[in-house]
């Protein structure tokens, strides 16, 4: 395979619509039109059930980690490849061409990305998404502040002990994945600032 197709790879990856498939084959419904009409794990949990929703977010992670995967394998572990591959699996996600381009929120496909490139980074921006959603239970919030919290988490945890700072490719894919997520939250952030937006619920409260 030429190295140029990697990144096609990986963008054809990650616009499988798991959560979209997931829910068309268990209850016929299209997950889109119900809900937040997203097709991420999210909603297909409100939509299909807890089973269908963890379903998703496995998979979703999966599309995104084997995009990177596959890139290190063809390339011989060129990390640029691996990096870019990697954004245009979440690319793939976020705009899916078997749904005419409407598709997830892209944060689970850029977990799995980011676990082969820097897991470091990944686990910090997941200890930030955590204590967000512990204090003020928004998802959204707490997923567009991991989303930004993420270049900085990978940057200084790239290669901790050294001075090495993570190639620029590294750099411009997570800061690239960053804005996307954030811009696909556009919708949450607009509720959030209205004081619409749903809180997660623990044990029924």
């Amino acid at each position: 395979m030429p190295l140029w197709l990697l990144p096609l790879a990986g963008y054809l990856l990650g616009s499988i619509p798991f959560g979209y498939l997931i829910v068309r084959f268990t209850t016929g419904a299209d997950v889109r039109g119900s809900g937040s009409g997203n097709i991420g794990a999210t909603n297909v949990n409100r939509v299909a059930g807890a089973g269908a929703g963890l379903a998703t977010l496995l998979l979703d992670m999966a599309k995104g980690y084997f995009a990177v995967w596959l890139a290190e394998r063809v390339s011989g572990g060129e990390i640029a490849w691996m990096a870019l591959s990697g954004l245009a699996a979440v690319a793939g996600h976020l705009f899916p061409v078997w749904l005419r381009f409407r598709g997830g929120k892209g944060v689970a496909t850029a977990v799995g990305v980011f676990v082969p490139l820097c897991w470091m980074g990944v686990a910090a921006a997941a200890l930030v998404w955590l204590v967000v959603v512990s204090i003020w239970r928004y998802v959204s919030l707490a997923s567009v502040v991991a989303a930004a919290a993420l270049p900085l988490s990978t940057y200084f945890l790239y290669a901790p002990g050294t001075s090495h700072a993570p190639p620029l490719t590294v750099s411009f894919s997570t800061a690239m994945v960053a804005i996307l997520i954030i811009v696909k939250h556009r919708a949450n952030i607009g509720r959030l600032l209205a004081g619409t937006e749903s809180r997660l619920k623990f044990g029924g409260q």
